[in-house]
């Protein structure tokens, strides 16, 4: 990978950075990451992989504090893929438990903050307790305003894109829409998340240097920040690095700079 990519994609060494302010109106608006390297974590600590993943619910709760702290208004998190059923059936009953049980346990603090719970993906397809205790938390968090966490759930970019053109086909056959009509904004609002704004700032933990099949459409001018710190570690300190690193960079969207 070529020097110049590596400096502009990967942090330095983390710095003490408890005392630097962010800069008033430069924070982003949305927060994606993609939680990845718990099973990694894991296996250098000599632990079964689903010790990774319970370790990894305790950075989500660090971060979604940190979000409420700081004013940042939705943060999309990457938590179990299409392509992650293909895990070993252990793995991914401990996960959907996981999720049930982060679900039960927050939703009170979750309340109480302010945070509003919703989930993307293919939905229908999880356990029958998953999606009720989804479906509770969405409910009960409907009218909180401070913090968007939307949840990636079963999702994959490509399968949400197939979902979209279903949906707008739908509207053509039913007279609806004309062909004619269909542009990036009619597309925008068939996708999962068509009525959030597209992130601002994408952080991948451990390294990877992928998208790895997340938001394909909205991350199209998302601003990539990588980490080789491993989802279990990532803590708000990394998340404020991210941040700062974040109010560096110069947004063209394509333009240039007048």
């Amino acid at each position: 990978m070529p020097g110049f990519l590596t400096r502009w994609l990967r942090p330095g060494p983390l710095k003490a950075t408890e005392d630097i302010e962010f800069e008033p109106g430069k924070l982003p608006r949305h927060v994606a990451i993609i939680m990845d390297g718990n099973g990694r974590w894991a296996r250098k600590r000599g632990l079964p992989r689903v010790a990774g993943h319970r370790a990894g619910v305790e950075s989500l709760r660090d971060i979604v504090r940190a979000c409420v702290d700081w004013g940042i208004a939705i943060l999309t998190v990457y938590a179990f893929s299409t392509e992650n059923w293909k895990r070993p059936q252990e793995e991914v009953d401990a996960l959907m438990n996981l999720l049930v049980e982060y679900l039960r346990r927050e939703l009170p603090e979750l309340k109480q903050e302010g945070v509003q719970v919703r989930a993307i993906g293919r939905l229908e397809a999880l356990p029958l307790p998953a999606r009720q205790e989804l479906a509770r938390a969405r409910r009960e968090t409907a009218g909180n305003k401070r913090l968007v966490l939307n949840l990636a759930l079963n999702y994959g970019g490509r399968a949400e894109l197939v979902d979209a053109c279903r949906q707008i086909a739908r509207a053509v056959l039913a007279g609806k829409l004309r062909p004619e009509d269909i542009d990036e904004t009619v597309l925008k609002g068939a996708l999962y998340t068509g009525d959030l704004p597209d992130p601002d700032l994408l952080i991948r933990p451990s390294g990877e240097m992928r998208l790895s099949n997340f938001l394909l459409w909205q991350l199209a001018y998302t601003e990539l920040w990588v980490t080789d710190v491993y989802w279990p570690d990532f803590r708000r300190e990394n998340l404020r690095q991210a941040l700062l690193a974040y109010q560096q960079r110069e947004r063209r969207f394509g333009g240039l700079k007048i």
